[in-house]
C-alpha cells in the first residue's frame, strides 16, 4: 500500500498535543474587532481545543500526526 497524504491546509491549521487532542487557533478574531467586546478579544487570545466531532474529522487529514 502506499503512503497515505497529509492535507497540506490541515497541517498548516492545526496541531496536535501530547495527549492526541487538536490544537488549533481561535475563530472569529481576522476582523470587525471594533464590535466585539473586550471580554470575547480576552476570551479568544492564543489556541483552543477542538470538540470531538472537529477533532474526528482533522485527525482523518492528519493521519501520522499522533
Amino acid at each position: 500500500m502506499p503512503k497515505m497524504k497529509t492535507k497540506s491546509a490541515a497541517k498548516k491549521r492545526f496541531s496536535m498535543t501530547a495527549s492526541g487532542k487538536v490544537k488549533a487557533a481561535q475563530a472569529g478574531k481576522r476582523h470587525g474587532m471594533i464590535k466585539r467586546t473586550t471580554k470575547f478579544i480576552r476570551d479568544a487570545r492564543g489556541t483552543t481545543v477542538l470538540c470531538e466531532a472537529d477533532a474526528k474529522i482533522v485527525k482523518k487529514y492528519m493521519p501520522y500526526a499522533r
